[in-house]
């Protein structure tokens, strides 16, 4: 078994994959000619984006759907970075919404977390060992 890639889904995939090129300086990878599915290259694992309505169309019952006027859900996207500061600074100055500036955690690690235009939870983090 292998982590392949995790898919948020969200109404607009080509502005969220915007905000997210904006914000956290990925590029576009794979988006489909219909906007109903795309990808940012970030790595080993993609991150993905699908619409809301792939997502009733394929989950019986549909989602939950992300709302940044209310509390984040009970996951997070996490993208490491050098210099969390200047990482926070880039988001939220693209539109990203502030949550917990930087803070060094007891272990050493700095973390900061902002949302998305669509109130997913982003952790921005020095990487780890």
């Amino acid at each position: 078994m292998k982590f392949a890639y995790t898919i948020l889904y969200v109404a607009d995939v080509v502005r969220t994959i915007e905000f997210y090129e904006r914000s956290f300086g990925f590029q576009r990878g794979f988006v489909h000619e219909s906007g109903e599915y795309g990808e940012l290259k970030t790595g080993d694992t993609t991150l993905s984006f699908a619409s809301l309505n792939l997502a009733n169309a394929n989950i019986e019952g549909g989602v939950h759907v992300s709302d940044p006027r209310n509390p984040p859900a009970a996951f997070e996207v996490a993208f490491s970075a050098d210099d969390v500061a200047a990482a926070y600074s880039r988001a939220t100055e693209a539109g990203a919404i502030p949550v917990s500036p930087p803070k060094q955690k007891p272990w050493g690690q700095i973390v900061a977390y902002v949302r998305d235009l669509n109130g997913n939870l982003v952790e921005l983090c020095t990487p780890i060992g």
